[in-house]
């Protein structure tokens, strides 16, 4: 789990993400919503967290009157930590397929 392949893997699906994702912010409008696909899901998670019941993510506790309450640090941290750790599954499964097997 803790292979050089492992972390080659990860260090892949992460920079592939990051440039797939980057039109969001930087490129041109055409691509821009295209790359938003790839940049909503991480940042929505967290109001799905908090529907689950973890607490403390989102501040006043998620009662902000009309409006999406903002994230708070820990909401950031957490959020960012379990993306990581899909990622990192993702990467771990990916490079256990990718091995090479040893035919004795």
């Amino acid at each position: 789990m803790f292979s050089a392949r492992t972390l080659k893997t990860l260090a892949l699906l992460l920079a592939g993400y990051v440039l797939l994702a980057l039109p969001a912010y930087l490129g041109p409008a055409v691509l821009e919503e295209i790359s938003s696909y790839l940049v909503m899901p991480p940042l929505l998670s967290i109001y799905l967290f908090h529907t689950l019941g973890i607490p403390g993510l989102v501040q006043q506790g998620g009662a902000c009157g009309w409006g999406m309450c903002a994230p708070t640090a820990w909401g950031w941290a957490f959020v960012a930590l379990f993306w990581l750790g899909v990622a990192w599954i993702l990467a771990w499964g990916l490079a256990r397929l990718s091995g090479r097997r040893r035919v004795d």
